[in-house]
């Protein structure tokens, strides 16, 4: 009993009725819920294996799952047997890799969420226009190396505020910014208000790059982050929107904690809480969310309430490779 009496201790102080703050929307966006579906219409039109590209959306619970339904998970094209099958993941690739694939005689299914496509594009006609492009993002997010390989020699990455500081273009009169879409808006505005600043001749997209799947999702964490005296966020560590939840959160002064499920959450973050604030990234299943509050209710009675900021009723088309 002595050895068990700290887990005890841990156990007790976490127990306790509470108030679950759902917040809304949450979990899967159009994009996400796309590429799933492109993976798993490939595996019943092709049959297995399906090749799929990096992961088709940043989530270990959703690639583990296509897995055993025979979707084969590659981290580069020359990984693919010729002839084969290959989904392109959500988050966009290089043209490079498209002529890769071309050269494997692959079957390419493109499950690019359509908002990424649209930044590509928007690259592809700054940079036609002898401009140089400033992509406001993370140098090393899969994204942003996609989108950047549309031009590499006319795209400028430049990552926050501070870097916008410093960023020399060969003609400051001859200059545009495009943003990753899965972006903090509050952070990624900063940047771009550097830029317009020192670049009166900046062109800008016509319509907004950040999705608005992340742009609902932070408005809504920052809703119940208010209320909260701990935030969970549902997702994977090498996904961007999530990662964002818990930081747009912890700006709320409320501490804010990234889970990929209910079994990493720790007990000694719960004690003292009676009001917990639960969200979950565009490519964390909605399931997630069940489970982790059915976790929650075994330490005590709880009480869930759902903040719903906006509606969500975007639905984007399949290609026509699965159509």
């Amino acid at each position: 009993m002595r050895a068990a009496a700290p887990a005890l201790d841990r156990w007790s102080t976490a127990t306790g009725e509470r108030e679950i703050l759902l917040a809304g929307p949450r979990s899967f966006c159009a994009g996400v819920e796309r590429a799933i579906e492109i993976v798993e219409q490939a595996l019943h039109r092709y049959g297995a294996p399906v090749y799929v590209r990096r992961q088709i959306v940043h989530n270990t619970h959703v690639v583990h799952g296509l897995s055993g339904r025979g979707a084969v998970f590659v981290e580069e094209i020359d990984e693919v047997p010729e002839g084969a099958v290959v989904v392109l993941a959500a988050h966009g690739v290089t043209p490079e890799v498209r002529l890769q694939a071309q050269r494997r005689s692959l079957r390419v299914v493109d499950g690019t969420c359509p908002l990424v496509s649209k930044v590509h594009a928007e690259v592809r006609k700054f940079a036609a226009a002898g401009k140089t492009v400033f992509l406001i993002g993370h140098a090393d997010h899969e994204e942003v190396v996609g989108t950047r390989g549309e031009a590499p020699g006319d795209v400028l990455v430049v990552a926050d505020p501070e870097a916008a500081e410093r960023v020399t273009p060969p003609d400051p009169e001859q200059v545009a910014y495009v943003m990753q879409t899965t972006l903090a808006l509050a952070e990624a505005e900063a940047t771009a208000a550097v830029l317009r600043q020192r670049f009166p001749a900046l062109a800008a997209p016509r319509k907004d790059d950040i999705c608005y799947a992340t742009t609902n999702r932070q408005h809504a964490v920052r809703d119940i982050a208010r209320e909260s005296d701990l935030v969970l966020v549902l997702g994977s560590r090498n996904s961007s929107n999530s990662l964002r939840l818990a930081e747009v959160a912890a700006t709320e002064g409320v501490p804010a904690q990234l889970v990929e499920d209910a079994g990493e959450v720790e007990l000694s973050w719960l004690a003292g809480t009676r009001r917990i604030g639960v969200t979950a990234g565009a490519s964390a299943p909605p399931q997630l969310v069940h489970d982790l509050v059915d976790a929650l209710s075994g330490l005590g009675s709880v009480q869930v309430r759902d903040i719903t900021v906006t509606e969500e009723n975007v639905r984007f088309n399949l290609p026509r490779e699965v159509s």
